[in-house]
């Protein structure tokens, strides 16, 4: 799609309600006025492929023409997707179970697809899991996940049927995570989102990002975690993590662990496990790996196809208002 057809297809399945419920957000924010941020939005929307959202979300109001030129957009976003994945070899992480299948040598746990597993499989499965996680094969941004417990059912019949009224047909043996992660915070497994790019049979790190549960069992950003980027040359965490409130943390507010500062245990595995990873499909050369991290080492949680850009280059991670898209540049241009 062209950056003509994208713009005047979001021109017309806009949410107007939605965009001038923006608009005063942006201008109460701003102090600027109604009118420019208007011809702003739609300048910004027609020069860097920036809608209502990411124009309030990345602070587009507050860049730039230099600044703004380095933000990864939904348009830019989108373009790098279509690009760079092939939609013929998407089908190998557009379902979970099939994800888990392909990619079975950097699970490191057990799991089990409901849709295809015998009662005795499932059986055995609870018999040794007392615990386990289960999730929709087809879920995103941590939606329907479930952590359940084998003991609060009066047999695998009845399970089974729980799973089945929920539409969770994945099981999985429930992560242990590395103990300076579980400090920071235990109630979820706390994943690095790793973004390889695949440019001429090489795998490479763009960017990567903390993902920190808050009080949930899921850390994922749209679900009530926090996030916050790592520098992914050394695996530390330099900035404060932002919830989708906004609401910035040098701390976490449950565990009191320094958030800014924080150093990711055995960093150089988690990022050499996502370029490894990213080389078994790479006709999908733009993936974003949930990564977690183990007493045992680091393992893959899933791999996202269409890795969101709404965590990228957030205005409390930025130096001096530059977005990411230069390190994808410098890769693209390597």
């Amino acid at each position: 799609m062209s950056r003509i057809s994208y713009i005047f297809k979001r021109i017309f399945s806009m949410n107007y309600t939605q965009m001038f419920s923006k608009i005063k957000e942006v201008k109460s924010k701003s102090g600027k006025s109604y009118i420019y941020i208007v011809f702003d939005m739609i300048n910004c929307g027609i020069k860097y492929q920036a809608g209502y959202m990411d124009y309030a979300l990345f602070e587009m109001y507050n860049l730039n023409k230099s600044q703004r030129k380095t933000v990864v957009t939904r348009g830019i976003n989108n373009s790098f997707i279509k690009h760079f994945n092939d939609p013929l070899y998407r089908k190998f992480f557009d379902d979970k179970c099939t994800f888990n299948s392909k990619f079975s040598e950097f699970l490191k746990r057990d799991w089990l697809d409901l849709e295809k597993a015998d009662d005795k499989e499932l059986e055995a499965f609870l018999l040794k899991h007392a615990q386990f996680m289960a999730k929709p094969a087809r879920g995103m941004c941590g939606k329907g996940i479930e952590k359940l417990n084998v003991a609060d059912f009066d047999s695998a019949s009845e399970i089974k049927s729980y799973l089945k009224e929920k539409d969770l047909t994945l099981l999985e043996e429930v992560v242990t995570q590395h103990p300076l992660m579980s400090k920071l915070h235990p109630y979820a497994v706390n994943t690095c989102r790793v973004i390889t790019l695949v440019k001429d049979g090489k795998s490479y790190v763009v960017a990567a990002y903390l993902r920190i549960g808050n009080g949930s069992h899921v850390d994922n950003f749209n679900s009530g975690g926090m996030v916050v980027p790592i520098e992914e040359d050394k695996g530390e965490i330099i900035y404060p993590a932002i919830n989708k409130q906004s609401e910035l943390f040098e701390v976490h507010p449950i565990t009191k662990v320094s958030i800014k500062g924080f150093k990711i245990p055995i960093w150089n595995d988690v990022t050499e496990l996502a370029k490894k990873a990213a080389l078994i499909v790479p006709q999908v050369g733009l993936v974003g790996w949930d990564v977690a991290i183990t007493p045992k080492g680091p393992l893959i949680i899933e791999g996202n196809d269409f890795p969101g850009h709404d965590i990228y280059g957030l205005p409390p991670h930025r130096k001096d208002g530059i977005g990411i898209l230069p390190k994808f540049e410098k890769i693209l241009n390597s």
